[in-house]
């Protein structure tokens, strides 16, 4: 008897139990090409020797100790690495399990930081339709998930959306990419107007939107404008980064690429590869001594926070990562598998955008290519496709409600950055032949 409480009560799992490389294989040998890394998680696939000796080998010297008694050397290492490859002035981390975590602490610290420097007021949050932050409440509260949010709104604290950049939906025909992106960017100027810029906290925001809206990437100068508006107002800027970050977009920081830091930076999934549950915050000098220089504490915490085997994984996922040079495998293998996808679909009726960076990459499906009208809502495509693609030994991260909630769906390849030119040429494949038989049938 099943006494699991999966996140679907009538789904039917089939049980993994073995990892090679790129693939997982369940208990019926079969093999299947992780195409999203579960869920923009397995960067290194899923047996690397190394990180899992390190694992071992700092379980056999000491596997817990609460951080209010002791620190650890993995924890102070993995710091040590994190804050010298870190843009701007990041220079401090924070430790949790995970990414919701992250955000949450994100929140909070930010909070605590303007109660530090005398400014009391500042209660609000300003974030983005359709960006996905997580799903603890504070997390959900400041995400724009419409549908993750819908049930449980009557629990949610105030915060506050502008529009995402999205310019497949939105840009108009007589602006350039560039104009579009400031125009989307001056947004949070208006809003901050609106609400009174003494009130707020933070911005926050995905530097490349995930799973909700499909690897949206932002128009040239879209950030640099949102940094010079948190400056000019005293907001602070909170980059999510929990899955976009730790190389997936082709740099260890996603917001590298557009010559930004936030205040605070969340990252979690690849930081650790999946070999171990993690996440943390980084944060400024400026909101590192704030909270030095006043109360000396920052009233949040976890108990397994900084943990000495999580650690580990994370300081040998980042020594894999240099050592194999995999970041150049993820702008190879991502322009590859971009162009691929490309090629494959350049005259499909139903494709309307291919977009992303590195190995991030999204697949905007359509009913008209032409008139980009979306299929009907209610239709669950991404559900058809993701168990069609299963069937034919691929996983794929598709998804409903791109535009708004419940319009639009998309899919989202996040592959494990070891992957070669003929995985890239099996995903675009197997891709494809799963997406032409659920179109079929819904004919």
């Amino acid at each position: 008897m099943n006494h699991v409480f999966h996140r679907h009560t009538a789904i039917n799992l089939s049980t993994a139990v073995r990892g090679e490389g790129a693939y997982i294989i369940d208990d019926q040998g079969k093999h299947y090409l992780d195409a999203s890394s579960g869920a923009a998680v397995s960067c290194l696939g899923h047996n690397n020797p190394y990180v899992i000796e390190a694992i071992k080998s700092q379980l056999d010297r000491i596997p817990y100790a609460h951080s209010s008694f002791f620190t650890n050397e993995p924890m102070e290492k993995l710091a040590d690495m994190l804050c010298e490859r870190a843009p701007g002035d990041l220079d401090r981390v924070y430790f949790m399990s995970g990414g919701s975590e992250a955000i949450e602490a994100s929140l909070k610290m930010a909070r605590q930081y303007f109660l530090e420097i005398g400014e009391p007021g500042r209660h609000r949050f300003i974030s983005r339709r359709q960006s996905y932050h997580g799903n603890t409440l504070g997390a959900l509260s400041v995400g724009g998930n419409q549908w993750r949010r819908a049930q449980f709104r009557p629990l949610l604290m105030e915060a506050h959306h502008i529009s995402p950049c999205y310019p497949y939906r939105d840009k108009s025909d007589d602006e350039t990419l560039e104009q579009y992106g400031l125009r989307v960017a001056n947004e949070l100027e208006e809003k901050l107007t609106e609400l009174g810029p003494e009130t707020v906290i933070a911005f926050i925001a995905e530097p490349v939107v995930g799973a909700t809206a499909g690897a949206l990437v932002p128009a040239p100068g879209y950030f640099k404008r949102l940094r010079e508006i948190c400056d000019r107002y005293g907001v602070l800027l909170i980059l999510d980064e929990v899955m976009c970050g730790m190389g997936r977009t082709g740099t260890l920081f996603a917001c590298e690429q557009d010559d930004v830091c936030g205040d605070l930076v969340t990252i979690a999934k690849g930081l650790a590869a999946g070999y171990q549950p993690i996440g943390a915050l980084l944060a400024s000098r400026k909101i590192y001594e704030a909270i030095k220089e006043g109360s000396g504490f920052f009233q949040h915490g976890h108990t397994f926070m900084g943990h000495p085997a999580a650690c580990a994984a994370a300081v040998a996922t980042l020594q894999v990562i240099e050592r194999d040079k995999l970041l150049d495998n993820v702008t190879q293998r991502g322009n590859e598998l971009k162009g691929a996808l490309k090629t494959q679909f350049k005259s499909h009726p139903h494709i309307g955008d291919i977009r992303g960076r590195g190995l991030f990459l999204g697949i905007e499906l359509v009913r008209d290519r032409d008139s980009r009208e979306t299929f009907d809502p209610a239709l669950p495509l991404h559900t058809r496709i993701k168990a069609e693609a299963l069937n034919n030994g691929l996983m794929c991260y598709p998804m409903s409600g791109t535009i708004d909630g419940k319009r639009g769906h998309h899919i989202l390849l996040a592959p494990p950055f070891i992957i070669d030119s003929s995985q890239v040429d099996e995903i675009v494949s197997k891709l494809s032949t799963s997406i032409d038989s659920v179109l079929k049938s819904v004919q």
